[in-house]
């Protein structure tokens, strides 16, 4: 296990050199200058040139890379041009946000999909069953900032129970912290509670085909037996790999969102580096988030085997 372990980690490395070679060079190929940006229309040639100089811009494209993935390799991922400051400290103060955002986003997805992918997999062809094919549709086709404003719109402004946006940490109170997490989480959540009530219902249909599951009915032993005690225990590998890779995905996702409802975490901070060509916060925010996302995927392939005890890395 610990010798799988150390290998999957290794393996990490070449990926997330990928990623910040494909990132670092696609954000300096986009038009726009962020030394001009910064000095605005009217500033002279001259100037925009003496910034770009004090920014390190006017060296090689190779040779940029090489002293930020040389100082990455630090823990130092330089400093924002407009913020003024560490990036990577930037970046920690804005990661508990989009973290709450996400981790409720996935509660949301597990508890909408997977006991629906369930049910309709048990009634199959049932109108539960189209009901939930049909929802599961709308989930994966509508986008998640219009479901958001849909929600600001008849929660916040119609009905008034929820705001419009903003963020409360869970320091200053749980009930308003959960309280201005409801919409964005429906909202960043609804799509993924689609694909896995999907996932899980194709498992689930896949598995209650099964002998063992036709011999355990025999026996007399209730549907709900059947489904939570037999059936469920081996599809559990699917679910988990699937609410796996949705938790990277929504920490992606989590910046259309967060610009939705002015949500101050990493995600649109992102969005505002993107506007401002912040070149050192893209990189740095883009190399947090694909490592978040490949551990997350390490973290759910050790649990494998505490869901099924044929599976032993060696």
């Amino acid at each position: 296990m610990l010798r799988y372990t150390l290998s999957r980690m290794l393996g990490l490395i070449p990926t997330l050199i990928l990623v910040a070679l494909i990132s670092f060079f696609l954000i300096h190929l986009t038009p726009g200058d962020p030394a001009a940006v910064m000095l605005g229309v009217e500033a002279t040639p001259e100037r925009v040139a003496n910034l770009r100089a004090d920014m390190g811009l006017d060296q090689p494209l190779t040779v940029q890379f090489k002293d930020w993935v040389s100082s990455a390799l630090q823990g130092d991922l330089g400093n924002s041009f407009f913020l003024g400051r560490p990036v990577a400290e930037a970046l920690v103060e804005r990661l508990p946000a989009t973290f709450s955002l996400a981790v409720a986003a996935l509660l949301v997805a597990v508890i909408i999909g997977v006991p629906a992918g369930i049910i309709a997999a048990a009634r199959q062809n049932s109108v539960f069953d189209g009901s939930v094919m049909v929802i599961a549709l709308l989930g994966i086709s509508v986008p998640s900032f219009w479901l958001g404003l849909l929600l600001i719109l008849i929660f916040s402004v119609g009905l008034g129970w929820f705001p419009t946006g903003g963020y409360v940490p869970i320091s200053e109170g749980f009930v308003q912290h959960v309280k201005y997490l409801v919409l964005p989480a429906v909202s960043l959540g609804f799509m993924q509670a689609a694909l896995i009530a999907r996932m899980t219902r194709a498992s689930m249909l896949e598995v209650i085909r099964k002998d063992y599951i036709t011999t355990a009915r025999s026996k007399g032993q209730s549907e709900f037996v059947v489904v939570t005690k037999h059936a469920l225990k081996n599809i559990a590998i699917s679910v988990l790999t699937v609410v796996g890779m949705a938790f990277g995905i929504l920490l992606g996702g989590a910046v259309i969102v967060e610009t939705v409802f002015a949500y101050p975490g990493v995600g649109r901070l992102v969005v505002q580096a993107v506007t401002r060509r912040d070149y050192p916060l893209i990189q740095g925010a883009l190399l947090m988030i694909a490592s978040i996302y490949v551990i997350v995927n390490l973290v759910v392939d050790l649990l494998y085997p505490l869901f099924d005890p044929r599976i032993k890395y060696e």
